[in-house]
């Protein structure tokens, strides 16, 4: 069985269509009884839920009662996402999420991931959008080349719409000190000073501007992958309006601070009264490419590149392709995992053809393709 928490939010809701399409057994939760009697309601009302909250302990063990797997969208993860994993750690459950703050992912794997090992559970944080594609490509481009000396993940979005959540967990990344990177073979704080620099994306991209970018393959792609240092970027296009993508240098260190002052917290009211995401069309006509590229430790280069669309229904198509292989026992390993150590990264990406999702990387010479 496989429980859903935060299961009427924007990315709960589509969550929930994955579920019913995959013809799986699982239980809603949430910790708003009326909407959750709507969401069963909606569903034909056979569908079973639960009540919980991040506050109450007994309630969360109700919850993960008598589970294969738990799948958490309920953020930001920074202030609601511990409790939801310890529950699930204690009871045995596997569990999976859709989070995209890297410094929840660390607690995860630093705080959760040696008692998972040795209970013999996965949990495998940040499997959508969030960082799925770009944690596969690394490995698979890292594959056969190792080891190397460095590898930068490079996102270019278009047209993407941000939810209230992912609005406010964006809040949570861009403060000061919350983001490290992986250089010279150790997690470090994020220098968070001016940063100026561009990337070649390749047609019909090209080069264009790039900001720092606290991503989830910074946590990850160490763990699976023989490399030195990982870097993260982002398009500023993505992140500021056209009219500020020349001042974003400057801009970002600037916001980082801002969110320490009484600015934060009214933005983050501001953002509770926005609309809970964009609207189908507009979620479904989001694309996105991400290139991972390095070299080895002989300056060999390495080069991957993914792209696709709809950010949202793949972070949904996601969650649920692994959640319902980790109940069948079709993943690798026991402990905090990210996604291309705990399935094959081209099963994952295969999985997600329906939302545009392609790759490509040039094999290594003499290197053995996978199976």
């Amino acid at each position: 069985m496989i429980v859903l928490y935060g299961a009427t939010g924007y990315t709960g809701q589509l969550v929930t269509r994955e579920l019913v399409a995959a013809g799986v057994e699982f239980v809603l939760g949430g910790r708003n009884r009326e909407k959750l009697e709507r969401a069963s309601r909606e569903l034909g009302g056979g569908a079973r839920f639960r009540v919980a909250s991040v506050d109450d302990d007994a309630s969360l063990r109700a919850l993960v009662a008598g589970a294969d797997v738990l799948i958490n969208c309920a953020g930001p993860f920074t202030y609601a996402g511990e409790p939801v994993v310890r529950a699930a750690v204690d009871a045995g459950v596997h569990y999976v999420d859709s989070t995209g703050e890297q410094s929840f992912m660390r607690m995860v794997f630093d705080r959760y991931g040696p008692a998972a090992e040795r209970k013999g559970i996965a949990l495998v944080p940040a499997c959508g959008f969030d960082y799925v594609p770009g944690d596969c490509i690394a490995r698979i481009a890292a594959r056969g080349h190792e080891p190397l000396d460095e590898l930068a993940i490079a996102y270019s979005v278009k047209g993407f719409g941000m939810s209230r959540g992912t609005m406010l967990s964006a809040l949570e990344m861009m403060k000061p000190g919350a983001a490290v990177e992986y250089r010279d073979g150790a997690w470090q704080t994020a220098n968070p000073g001016v940063f100026r620099a561009s990337f070649e994306f390749g047609p019909p991209i090209g080069r264009v501007p790039v900001g720092p970018y606290p991503a989830g393959e910074a946590v990850t792609v160490p763990r699976h992958t023989d490399v030195r240092t990982v870097r993260t970027v982002l398009t500023t296009r993505a992140a500021f309006p056209a009219p500020l993508v020349p001042a974003a240098p400057w801009l970002l260190p600037v916001l980082g601070q801002a969110l320490r002052t009484p600015l934060g917290p009214l933005l983050g009211r501001a953002i509770d009264r926005m609309p809970e995401g964009p609207p189908e069309d507009e979620r479904r006509a989001a694309e996105w490419t991400i290139v991972a590229q390095g070299r080895t430790r002989d300056g060999q280069p390495v080069r991957g590149v993914v792209s696709g669309r709809d950010v949202y229904g793949l972070t949904a198509r996601a969650l649920v392709w692994a959640a319902a292989r980790i109940e069948g026992g079709e993943h690798a390993g026991a402990g905090a995992l990210g996604p291309a150590a705990a399935f094959e990264p081209e099963a994952i990406l295969a999985a997600l053809e329906d939302f545009g999702v392609k790759w490509d990387a040039p094999a290594a010479p003499g290197a053995v393709p996978a199976a």
